[in-house]
């Protein structure tokens, strides 16, 4: 980068910068084959100018006084009786009233509690609770029952009040009198001094940057194995899994640390030099020679960025080599910057085509071995799968809630060249994680389920970013050698590091194609596909438990939820960073608020990662946590009585989603086990059954059209606008009449429809005979009432009456 964007970037830096280099990155061009160092150097002087104008600049931001909840004080009489009333006399509950209704109306009294902290939402709400204690205490402290009496009989003025209405504010609004002190704890503008063993070591990073199936993690993973010591973060348990496997396949003895699972390749227990994991469970306190981030534009996730803005700046190695897509380089050449580390870049081009179709698929009977049909509901799924299978096709079906060894099956079942199955039905989560022989990406949709900040669902448009990572899968590589169901990225072991890259990496499609179910969304595809990803602008950051722990002192009387909430008002961030969404959280929180726990055990509980959405998971969640509780371990026998094991294959799609949720439990089992080893014993035997329960589901899930049928309610998606509109996919490409659209959204037509028993062509033709009809009855009609006047005067009168 230029001189000038430098030093537009200095004025956001905080009072930090490494001392040992002031090196940043430099402006570049990228070459495909290539690698470039970016490296400039300033004059400290500059840098620490520019430093103490940054630290001057910014001033706190007012805090969201609608989240400060009034503490309920106690009623005790005094200590000192109605000394107040001794000495002088009772009070007048009338006059009183009056007094205190001039103190509130008082322009000069407000405008000074402001100058404390008092806002006008705060001043009502203390009033309202000073005058109610006055007003009803039985007896009040000597000083403030003498000041009042004062001000009743005409001694004293009526601004006296003030010192004692701000101490009893300050006693129901605590936070008040420690506002710069919790400031402190929330300031977040420089989360690289958090992690000082990073600071304290040369790190280098490397950035491979480029498309999905690029090569660009694989080159990485070749200097991981190639290190003494190395550690693999990545977003999901398969990618972690993959990796594990692969490199002791290698003969690169490697660990494996997700939330749910340890395990150590060595028989006593003893830690491995490499180790994989999800990128929440990396260390930042273990040294490595070399550490891979994966996907690293998962840094801008709403929910999840925190956890690589912490691998990012906190890892303690020598080489950090970050993969992902090339709208993240600029971001984390400023993020580096920051820390006065270099940046080297590697940029990489897809290694196989892919083309968008000039033409919509329009028709399931158009569909051909290697088709991947993308859906952005479990509905659709159903529902196309089902079609599917009526036209004597086999298909494979893979959707998030899925346990990763069904997705695993599927994948696999999709991938071998023997199996009959050579169609697959899949939400976007093919789009990370799953390495599969797909010729063509056939969108069902382009809108997707999101939830917004009032926690409503609503549809909206797939981004590029999106859109690209899905349409990636299509012609995507297949290495030979991890063979034909290998899933997560393409590694291979040491014999193939020899050999050119073009040899590495082959495909049973050598081009990949993208299109659409629909026709009007064809162009709205390609619109989508010819914008450039967005740049990444800012990374995510969450408060960890220490500081909440440092709020609660100052507050502990606050609930988990709302320390959360002023913790995240006051809190302030640098311009590159933003605070994660703690909606999941503070749902968590609220929900085991009335079951007593310690607040390192709460908030831990809290950080569970559960699907809301499941009631039977949510239920399990607070049973955990009330036996939790009561100090009673969670045994394998009470897990299996809470969820009725041995569980029966399922027979409906019901069943097939209970037992998701089952195994979603057995993961909450196996999460906390590792957070609370005595609290959770049974770890080995939970996973034993978690295995059998995966088995059963894989069953239900080869035979989900069985299921399907099964299922008495019609499958729809009442959010799925496009679908609605569109009815289900019929065998003929024409749109129809209006009347053939209102019988496609009826239920009995939308099941005829998806058990393949009507087309649109039978619907259009009964359309037409329903319309002739209609017309005959009605010119009948009209003939009988004119030939007979009196008949339709009395069936009027009939009805009137």
């Amino acid at each position: 980068m230029s001189v000038n964007r430098c030093l537009r970037f200095l004025s956001r830096l905080q009072p930090h910068i490494n001392p040992r280099t002031a090196r940043i990155v430099a402006d570049s061009g990228s070459a495909s084959s290539g690698s470039v160092l970016y490296h400039k150097q300033h004059p400290a002087g500059s840098v620490g100018r520019c430093r103490h104008a940054s630290s001057n600049s910014s001033s706190p931001k007012p805090p969201d006084t609608s989240l400060f909840v009034p503490i309920s004080l106690r009623t005790d009489p005094s200590v000192d009786g109605d000394v107040g009333a001794e000495l002088t006399q009772p009070l007048d509950k009338s006059e009183l009233l009056k007094v205190m209704n001039r103190f509130y109306k008082k322009k000069e009294m407000q405008k000074l509690a402001a100058e404390h902290g008092l806002d006008a939402r705060l001043f009502h709400q203390a009033f309202i609770s000073f005058r109610k204690h006055v007003l009803e205490m039985t007896s009040l402290n000597a000083d403030l029952h003498i000041i009042l009496s004062d001000i009743c009989s005409g001694a004293g003025h009526i601004d006296d009040i003030y010192p004692y209405f701000m101490r009893h504010a300050k006693q129901i609004f605590p936070m008040l009198d420690c506002m710069d002190d919790l400031r402190k704890i929330s300031d977040l503008r420089v989360p690289a001094n958090w992690y000082p063993e990073a600071r304290a070591i040369e790190r280098k990073v490397i950035f491979h940057a480029g498309p999905t199936n690029s090569g660009k993690t694989y080159h990485a993973i070749q200097r991981y194995l190639a290190a003494k010591s190395g550690v693999y973060c990545g977003p999901l348990k398969l990618l972690a899994h993959e990796i594990f496997e692969k490199s002791n396949k290698a003969a690169v003895p490697c660990d494996l640390v997700t939330g749910e699972e340890r395990t150590f390749v060595d028989l006593e227990g003893r830690a491995s030099d490499h180790v994989a994991c999800t990128i929440e469970m990396c260390s930042v306190t273990t040294p490595y020679e070399v550490a891979v981030i994966d996907e690293i534009q998962m840094i801008r996730d709403p929910a999840r960025g925190w956890a690589w803005t912490r691998a990012l700046l906190g890892i303690c190695a020598e080489e950090i080599h970050v993969c992902g897509e090339p709208a993240a380089i600029d971001f984390i050449r400023e993020l580096m910057y920051t820390t006065g580390e270099e940046v080297e870049v590697h940029t990489y081009q897809r290694l196989t085509p892919f083309s968008i179709l000039d033409q919509a698929l329009e028709s399931l009977d158009n569909l051909r071995p290697g088709d991947c049909v993308v859906c952005f509901s479990k509905n659709d799924i159903y529902s196309i799968s089902r079609q599917i299978e009526a036209r004597g096709l086999e298909c494979a079906v893979i959707y998030g809630s899925l346990p990763p060894g069904t997705k695993l099956c599927q994948a696999k079942k999709f991938n071998d060249p023997d199996d009959p199955c050579k169609i697959l039905v899949a939400t976007d989560a093919i789009g990370m994680g799953l390495n599969l022989s797909i010729k063509r990406i056939i969108f069902n949709s382009l809108v997707k389920p999101n939830v917004n900040e009032k926690g409503e669902k609503q549809m909206e448009t797939i981004s590029t970013s999106q859109a690209l990572q899905i349409a990636g899968r299509a012609g995507r590589s297949v290495t030979p050698l991890l063979g034909s169901h290998s899933i997560g990225l393409n590694i291979g072991i040491i014999i193939l590091l020899l050999k050119p890259v073009s040899s590495r990496f082959s495909s049973k499609f050598k081009e990949g194609e993208v299109t659409t179910m629909y026709r009007d969304d064809l162009p709205v595809l390609k619109e989508i596909l010819s914008h450039s990803v967005d740049p990444i602008e800012a990374a995510g950051l969450h408060p960890t438990a220490e500081q909440i722990e440092m709020f609660a002192y100052h507050l502990p009387d606050a609930t988990l939820s709302n320390l959360i909430d002023i913790f995240v008002s006051l809190s302030q961030v640098d311009g590159m960073y933003f605070v994660c969404n703690i909606d999941d959280f503070k749902f968590l929180a609220d929900m085991i608020q009335h079951i007593p726990l310690n607040l390192r055990s709460r908030y831990v509980f809290c950080t569970a990662p559960i699907n809301k959405k499941q009631p039977f998971v949510c239920t399990s969640f607070l049973k955990f946590a009330r036996q939790f509780s009561r100090d009673e371990p969670l045994t394998f026998s009470w897990v299996c009585r809470h969820v009725n094991w041995p569980l029966a294959p399922p027979k409906n799609i019901k069943d097939l989603v209970h037992l998701e949720a089952v195994h979603d439990v057995l993961d909450l089992y196996l999460w906390l086990s590792y957070r609370f080893m005595d609290m959770f014993p049974d770890t080995g035997l939970v996973r034993e059954i978690q295995q059998e329960l995966d088995d059963i589901i894989q069953q239900g899930v080869q035979n989900i059209t069985r299921l399907i049928r099964a299922t008495d309610a019609t499958i729809t998606d009442p959010l799925q606008t496009q679908s609605n509109r569109r009815g289900q996919v019929a065998s003929g490409g024409n749109k129809g009449q209006r009347g053939t659209k209102q019988m496609m959204n009826s239920p009995l037509t939308s099941r005829l429809v998806r058990d393949g028993v009507l087309t649109a062509d039978l619907l259009q033709q009964l359309q037409r005979e329903w319309s002739k009809d209609q017309k005959q009855e009605f010119t009948n009609q009209n003939t009988f009432n004119t030939a007979n006047p009196n008949e339709k005067n009395k069936g009027r009168e009939k009805k009137q009456k």
